[in-house]
């Protein structure tokens, strides 16, 4: 069986805090699980069933690989290098944020290879599409764009208002998992209340159609499947929906013609 002519990028899985930051955080093991997206990997990771999976272990709370180079603080506390989780808490102890030579220092072992590994794939492979895998709280955070609205969509994706793929494309993915996940194509909004961040407005037709994927954690970080005060997760939920997503991107491409 041939695999998927797709790349998926899953830059907010990882949950490691970097050795070179030792000594100099404040925050908690809650906190930056809650900043992270949890368990994004098993839900988005095909493995050998497609061209090919980026993804890292590093947490987005020290490294947000879906951010650019320009983005830090303090202009933006939740940008590449982070002082603030997207809940307004504090990551480093007061006096203990990163130099400009420690951020330097993260970037090259962590964000460059990430990106350096995006456009390798981009050169070598015949892709047809690229998603960038990101999951959401059902409820938006402090550092959001939609934080003064109410309860989100099951599904967002987004495409920079119609930049990075095209309409047809979109269509057809809310179509695919609407059908997959058994849910209301309503459910599934497009450009909102995310419009693509910085991977997919990077590489979207540059020159591959990308996507930007969230998934709500009210999917599985939920009774019956999560224990929050355990945080245990029910594995065989996660296996559930990686179906589904595998199953969403079958027919995405029985019917796509490129």
């Amino acid at each position: 069986m041939s695999k998927l002519p797709i790349l998926l990028s899953i830059p907010h899985g990882g949950t490691r805090k970097p050795a070179e930051l030792e000594g100099h955080l404040s925050i908690t093991n809650k906190d930056l699980f809650d900043d992270s997206d949890p368990f994004v990997v098993e839900l988005y990771d095909l493995g050998d069933k497609v061209e090919r999976v980026i993804k890292t272990d590093i947490a987005r709370a020290f490294v947000d690989l879906n951010r650019s180079l320009q983005d830090m603080p303090p202009d933006n506390p939740d940008g590449l290098i982070k002082s603030k989780t997207c809940y307004d808490k504090p990551i480093y102890a007061n006096g203990q944020e990163p130099d400009d030579s420690l951020r330097m220092m993260l970037i090259e072992l962590y964000y460059n290879p990430y990106h350096q590994a995006i456009q390798k794939s981009i050169d070598e492979l015949n892709l047809k599409l690229c998603l960038d895998c990101h999951s959401m709280a059902s409820f938006a955070p402090y550092f959001s764009p939609d934080k003064s609205k109410s309860k989100r969509p099951m599904f967002c994706i987004s495409n920079n208002d119609g930049k990075t793929s095209s309409s047809e494309m979109m269509e057809l993915l809310a179509d695919s998992l609407s059908k997959s996940f058994s849910i209301d194509r309503q459910e599934i909004s497009l450009n909102d209340p995310f419009h693509g961040g910085h991977i997919t407005r990077t590489y979207g037709n540059n020159p591959i159609p990308w996507i930007q994927v969230e998934m709500t954690r009210n999917q599985y970080l939920a009774e019956p499947w999560f224990d929050d005060k355990t945080m245990t997760m029910d594995q065989f939920r996660l296996k559930e929906l990686n179906k589904m997503f595998e199953r969403t991107l079958d027919l995405f491409f029985d019917k796509i013609k490129f």
